[in-house]
């Protein structure tokens, strides 16, 4: 029978890049998360992912635990060796995904280096064009995250796809229907935009949500403003946040998503270090109560109907 409160699963991000992702899940598989998802920060440093996928799902055994997702981050369209190594390692997660049991590959867009939004879109054309078939024909989804890595509209170095009205440019350009986001409310925070409501508008669009939030010092945006001196923004995990992930996951479901929210620890100034995975079990459990708790099934019982209603 399906569990219908795993519709939407509950897991966190494992660092694949140095071989050990494997290692890591079996340390981890028993705190209760319930996918994981794998990823290489602008290199796979050449390793063979059909083992590593098949060592990954060996890591996980018969536990009930699913990796929807595999992340490569880096720049895809420059051509500086790194970003070469980027870009091929996004044609080798699309092509092996499969071995993961994934059906979503995701990371940043990558952009010109220090051009605008709109100066980058035709290199993004060029390039996702051609992985977003390659994905299609694998029947695999690309989901961007919403993270501007320090850049803006008018320069950067690493994305394109932070902000709403980007999104807008960029599946204008590719409009294909396995193009789509690797969403969190974190980054709409950091550029202090409401983050709920855009589930509403781009729903259809989230393939996959990282689970991190944000906590947005009014007052010091008062004396100092935005960008300043001072910090105005921590990124937090979640439930040490702004966010309302009860509200966001009832939005996440009335939109029809179905998939993980894999927390992105490793960037709250309270829970690092030896605090960690104190912090990463503490948002596993607040976000499954965030999704309603443990699944209750009286459908069997009563037929499906209304067991308040005497008929």
């Amino acid at each position: 029978m399906k569990d219908h409160a795993k519709s939407i699963r509950i897991g966190t991000m494992i660092s694949a890049s140095n071989g050990e992702a494997a290692k890591r899940i079996s340390e981890i598989a028993d705190l209760g998360f319930e996918s994981f998802e794998p990823f290489f920060w602008q290199t796979t440093n050449k390793q063979n992912l059909e083992d590593l996928g098949k060592r990954c799902l060996e890591a996980i055994g018969d536990r009930d635990i699913t990796i929807s997702t595999l992340g490569m981050f880096g720049n895809p369209l420059e051509n500086d060796p790194l970003d070469q190594d980027t870009l091929q390692g996004w044609k080798d997660c699309i092509d092996n995904a499969h071995h993961f049991g994934a059906t979503v590959v995701a990371g940043f867009t990558g952009r010109v280096r220090g051009r605008s939004i709109e100066e980058s879109l035709p290199r993004y054309k060029e390039i996702w064009t051609e992985l977003s078939k390659r994905a299609a024909d694998k029947g695999i989804k690309i989901a961007f995250e919403n993270c501007a890595m320090d850049g803006n509209w008018q320069s950067g170095d690493w994305n394109i796809a932070h902000n709403p009205d980007a999104w807008e440019l960029m599946f204008n350009e590719t409009p294909q229907d396995n193009m789509g986001l690797e969403w969190e409310p974190c980054h709409q925070h950091v550029y202090l935009i409401d983050p709920i409501p855009q589930i509403r508008k781009w729903g259809s669009k989230i393939f996959h949500v990282h689970g991190k939030d944000a906590t947005v010092r009014r007052d010091v945006i008062k004396e100092h403003g935005i960008f300043g001196k001072e910090e105005f923004v921590f990124m937090r995990t979640p439930g040490f946040g702004d966010t309302n992930w009860t509200n966001l996951i009832s939005e996440l479901r009335l939109a029809g998503f179905e998939g993980s929210i894999d927390i992105e620890g490793w960037h709250d100034p309270v829970y690092k270090n030896e605090l960690e995975m104190t912090g990463q079990v503490h948002a596993l459990k607040y976000l499954k109560n965030c999704r309603g708790g443990s699944f209750v099934n009286l459908q069997a019982q009563y037929g499906g109907g209304d067991p308040s209603i005497d008929e």
